[in-house]
């Protein structure tokens, strides 16, 4: 304890060094603690960054689904497709057959049963 009180004060007795020390503890302040630090702004421009290319990915799909919104209004057609493609649904005679790339897994059984 004594040895670290004696260190202290030979470099506090540079007439110097105290304005250094206060220099880069307000460097460490300002750059590092607080909710207005360097290091905060920094994190801050990489999240509005982020949030801005959320918004321009948002307004593109905005602007996909009103054109869609458009035509279902205008053309009845499209209507039709949408509900076929999206709502399986079909005229009395017709048949739909649903094809999916999932891999379902086959139950197989160890088993040696009959049928009878």
């Amino acid at each position: 304890m004594r040895k670290i009180k004696e260190t202290i004060k030979a470099i506090f007795a540079v007439p110097y060094m105290k304005y250094i020390v206060v220099l880069l503890f307000g460097i460490v302040v300002i750059g590092f603690i607080g909710s207005n630090s360097v290091w905060s702004h920094f994190k801050n421009k990489i999240m509005i960054s982020d949030l801005k290319d959320e918004i321009e990915h948002y307004e593109g799909e905005y602007q996909r689904d009103q054109t869609q919104i458009h035509q279902l209004q205008s053309n009845p057609k499209a209507m039709e497709r949408i509900a076929r493609e999206r709502y399986f649904m079909k005229h009395a005679d017709e048949d739909i057959f649903v094809l999916s790339e999932d891999e379902e897994s086959i139950n197989t059984d160890t088993d040696n049963e009959t049928i009878e």
